[in-house]
């Protein structure tokens, strides 16, 4: 077997997934059975138990908390590219059988196939078993975000408003499937985030920044808590001073870290296996040809220590990955799930992901990073006559089959003969997916990860990720600009 679980973590999802229900292995195997007594090419169940809870500091005042439990079993059956999939919110025999019914309609009679379920051998996880909600008590919890919102104050007496946020959630997760595999995963998650209004001779700007990972609250020490501050004031301060963006193609630098969201988005949803199956992808059938400059060379990483796309398994119950996507400008792999892998001929690589129970896995980024190149940051800079150096970014859209993409930058400066001379607003960046990648022209040796606040959104599924990237100079960028 090459899929992996902790004890520790098999333990804990048989306590409060199959235990209190009057389940064990054998009723999983015995389900499965059913379904497979259809043609079928194979079959899973993935039972979650979900504790979250979110609080929400306005003002020196709690404006919102919430607190709720979740908890079913989703039960899938897939034959060639057909998939049927039926969840139920109550965990029981019962239940079971009803899913299990469902799905057994997308095919037709064949032989009943024994199946049994096994334990998958141990691998050490990527991060805690513990529940993060308990690590800290609700009038802590309250008081960090107080603290949060009195040092975004001390940072600058221009503050007029300032709102914090604090969420934990606790999954875990267990994953049977026809071919005899059984994992299980306990992922926990924290994140802070934090907004402030800067108001100076009349005008407003507003700053935002925040951080987490598969951590508990004791993660959010001071050190961190000042940071966020500082970081978002900054943000909201450039942006008092900034002038309107230029407009043209231009030279364009953006800053290591989360600027790593273009690249996500920009690239790497392209670079996911259905899209490239259906043909849909602007990298579809590209394996081995160059799709971006010398030097740059994209992993897909879900094996990081307690990063936010981190997963010591995925949804389908394969150990988390480092998938090689770009090796030196070479296309060289697709991001897949178990599904689209053996119908392109592949390996899963450890990419199926779903957003609960009540959701299909489809093949999904973890933590999409750039790899450093041998450059300072400070030389890339001083190599540009005039351009732009978007240090943050905001939202932005692509179009996967196109691989077209609009960025606004949240931050960002102009530069001028090898300086940055004052920062500017209302910059977007427009340009090709593809394209992009064969623009870079200078990488930087600063590689950074993003501080853990990125959610993906795709086919109305929201899952945790994480990006990263060094320093990047890209030559011959469109940039938009918006007046204001």
């Amino acid at each position: 077997m090459n899929t992996v679980s902790s004890p520790a973590a098999l333990d804990l999802a048989r306590q409060l997934l199959l235990a209190p229900y009057d389940l064990s292995e054998t009723h999983l195997a015995r389900n499965l059975g059913r379904i497979l007594k259809h043609d079928i090419d194979y079959a899973d169940l993935y039972f979650q138990y979900q504790r979250a809870e979110s609080w929400s500091l306005e003002e020196g005042i709690v404006k919102a908390g919430s607190f709720n439990i979740e908890q079913g079993v989703g039960v899938r059956a897939v034959s060639g590219e057909k998939t049927a999939f039926a969840y139920s919110d109550a965990i029981s025999q019962n239940a079971l059988k009803e899913t299990a019914r469902t799905v057994r309609a997308i095919a037709a009679q064949g032989q009943r196939r024994r199946v049994g379920v096994q334990a998958a051998p141990a691998r050490t996880p990527l991060y805690a078993v513990q529940d993060p909600l308990p690590s800290l008590g609700d009038a802590a919890k309250v008081a960090l975000l107080e603290r949060l919102e009195q040092f975004a104050r001390e940072e600058d007496p221009c503050v007029v408003q300032a709102m914090a946020h604090l969420a934990a959630t606790w999954d875990v997760v267990l994953v049977a499937r026809s071919d005899g595999h059984l994992a299980a995963d306990v992922r926990p998650l924290v994140r802070v985030s934090l907004t402030v209004i800067l108001e100076e001779n009349g005008r407003r700007e507003q700053g935002s920044s925040g951080g987490g990972g598969r951590s508990d609250y004791a993660m959010f020490d001071d050190s961190l808590l000042r940071e966020y501050p500082r970081r978002v004031v900054s943000q909201a301060r450039t942006n008092l001073a900034a002038q309107p963006a230029p407009a043209g193609t231009m030279t364009v630098v953006i800053g290591s870290g989360w600027p790593g969201i273009l690249l996500h988005e920009a690239i790497g949803h392209g670079l996911e296996g259905d899209f490239n199956r259906k043909g849909s992808s602007a990298f579809s059938g590209r394996i081995g040809q160059r799709v971006a400059a010398p030097g740059v060379t994209v992993v897909d990483d879900g094996t990081l220590p307690g990063r936010r796309g981190s997963l010591t398994i995925d949804d389908e119950g394969n150990p988390g990955a480092r998938t090689p996507l770009i090796e030196d400008g070479i296309l060289v792999g697709y991001m897949q799930d178990m599904l689209n892998a053996r119908l392109m001929g592949v390996a899963p690589t450890g990419n199926g992901r779903r957003e609960s129970y009540a959701h299909l896995p489809m093949p999904r980024m973890t933590n999409t990073v750039m790899q450093a190149g041998d450059k300072d940051p400070q030389e890339i800079i001083a190599s540009v006559k005039k351009g732009l150096y978007a240090s943050n970014f905001g939202g932005g859209q692509v179009d996967i089959t196109s691989g077209k993409f609009v960025f606004s930058a949240a931050e960002a400066w102009l530069i001028e003969n090898g300086k940055l001379t004052h920062p500017v607003k209302g910059a977007t960046l427009i340009g090709n997916g593809p394209d992009v990648l064969t623009r870079v022209a200078m990488i930087g040796n600063d590689l950074a990860l993003d501080p853990g606040v990125g959610t993906c959104g795709k086919e109305g599924q929201s899952v945790p990720v994480g990006v990263g990237q060094p320093t990047l100079r890209l030559d011959g960028l469109t940039v938009g600009s918006t007046r204001g």
